[in-house]
């Protein structure tokens, strides 16, 4: 994918609780030309999402208050944001990590520390870009 262009029409959410976590993934992905939203938890994002209707959202699973299950459930419920691929986060990379993200309705699980190709492939995956 090349910076700027085609890219600035795709907007991705970074929802974690980390700030670190979201500056990272906000930088790499902003260099890459993508339109970045981010969310510090499950609440800020499912309201974040009715205003900026993200392409893509990046969730992670470990979050006070709604979990990115609990979050990812609620997207997945959404008839509008149904279709709207969730990429699950977690430091932890356990298969009943992986199922119970399937059982929630993502798409993908990305073990962090991701790279930006990480980001950049699941991106690529997921979002169909009209050239």
């Amino acid at each position: 994918m090349e910076a700027g262009g085609a890219n600035s029409a795709i907007k991705v959410m970074v929802v974690d609780d980390s700030r670190t976590i979201r500056r990272t993934a906000e930088t790499l992905l902003e260099r890459e030309g993508f339109t970045v939203i981010t969310a510090d938890d499950g609440f800020e994002a499912l309201s974040r999402m009715v205003e900026s209707e993200p392409d893509i959202v990046f969730l992670d699973i470990m979050m006070p208050r709604l979990d990115g299950y609990q979050t990812c459930s609620v997207i997945k419920s959404n008839g509008r944001f149904r279709a709207t691929p969730v990429i699950m986060l977690s430091s932890k990379d356990g298969i009943f990590d992986k199922a119970r993200g399937k059982l929630a309705g993502s798409e993908q699980f990305i073990t962090k520390p991701f790279t930006r190709e990480d980001l950049l492939e699941a991106i690529q995956q997921h979002v169909h870009v009209s050239k």
